[in-house]
Order: C-alpha cells, then sequence, then structure tokens
C-alpha cells in the first residue's frame, strides 16, 4: 500500500462525526440506507419512523449497529460465529442485509454474497463497506504474508484479510447475482458503502 492509499485508509477508519461519533465508512453505509429506504435525510430522521423491513444484520455495523438493532425486523448474526458462506436462514426472508468490513475476512466473498442474495426477497438489497484501494483491482491474499486488520499485533482468526478489494468490488457483487450495484460515496476515496439490489 502506498502512503496515499495508507492515508485513506486511516481516515476511512479513524475520522469520526463530532455528532454521531460515526465514522467515515459508517456514514457511508447510512447514506446508502437511506437510499435503500428512499429517505433524503439522516438514518435516525429515518429511524424516528422506522420502516417495517426484516433486516439481517451481519457482524456490527460499527456505529450503526444500535440504531439498527431499533429497527422491529432487525436480526443480528454475529461473524464469524455465523458463517457468510452458509448463512442459516431461509430463502427470501429479508429485506435488508446488512455488514461493515467484513467480507474481506471471509474465505470466498463471492459464495457469502450469493448467501447474502439468497437470503434475500425479490426486490431486496444489501449495504455493505469493505476497505477498498481504488487505484488497484481486487485480489486475493491467497500466498502472501498473512495480514489482519486490528490493532498492531493482532493475530485473530476472524480479523485474517482473505481478499483486498479494489475499484473492481461492483463487478463481484453483479457476478454474485445482484442485478443492480450502486457505489455510495462519502469522503471519497475514504468511504464507499455499495448498494446492491436482487
Amino acid at each position: 500500500m502506498n502512503a496515499d492509499e495508507e492515508d485513506y485508509v486511516n481516515r476511512q477508519q479513524g475520522t469520526v462525526c463530532n455528532g454521531c461519533g460515526a465514522n467515515l465508512r459508517s456514514i457511508a453505509l447510512a447514506l446508502a440506507l437511506c437510499r435503500h429506504f428512499g429517505h433524503a435525510g439522516t438514518l435516525d430522521d429515518l429511524l424516528r419512523r422506522p420502516p417495517d423491513e426484516d433486516v439481517l444484520e451481519i457482524n456490527e455495523a460499527g456505529s450503526l449497529h444500535p440504531r439498527l438493532a431499533r429497527l422491529p425486523g432487525h436480526r443480528f448474526a454475529s461473524f464469524p460465529e455465523y458463517d457468510m458462506q452458509a448463512l442459516p436462514f431461509d430463502d427470501g426472508c429479508f429485506g435488508l442485509v446488512v455488514h461493515s468490513d467484513t467480507l474481506e475476512h471471509v474465505p470466498d466473498p463471492r459464495r457469502a454474497l450469493r448467501e447474502t442474495w439468497r437470503v434475500l426477497v425479490a426486490g431486496g438489497a444489501t449495504a455493505f463497506t469493505v476497505p477498498v484501494i481504488v487505484g488497484r483491482l481486487s485480489r486475493s491474499r491467497a500466498g502472501l504474508p498473512p495480514s489482519y486488520h486490528g490493532a498492531p499485533g493482532t493475530d485473530a482468526a476472524d480479523l485474517l484479510v482473505h481478499h483486498e478489494f479494489g475499484s473492481d468490488i461492483w463487478a463481484l457483487v453483479l457476478e454474485s447475482g445482484f442485478s443492480r450495484c450502486e457505489l455510495i460515496p462519502f469522503g471519497y476515496p475514504a468511504g464507499i458503502a455499495i448498494l446492491a439490489s436482487k
């Protein structure tokens, strides 16, 4: 990673809103959620009258987790206890699936996205973030030295990075069965969320 890439990845994680405490990736994800629900305001405004939709949150979506938990149809699935590659839910049971900076830790992200697609109702959507290095293509880390997200010295298995995503993240989403993929930026290139429809 060059110095510019390292700078914006650090901004994605470390720059926070003084008002709500969200970092840039969470703000981008909140924008994607509002876009999904056709809401022009903030996520907090939207949640004052929560939409009636079954929502699966895989792993805690950062500072959005307590907000999402207020949705009447919210279901939480902690990663890695729940395997994104084999979700234990019936076909077509959620209107929205949300995850944040989790997919890079899954051995087969295409399979995980296909599982996400499977559990969505027709017309449902997924909104998620992954660290995106915009100046390169996605790559598997197979055969490379291990890389972990988290504090220096972290080597927890669930924080091992299996894939590094690049500017072609949209292709992976569409190849996984989604009919539409939109990139939602906030503080580009540091904050990018993906909103994809079934």
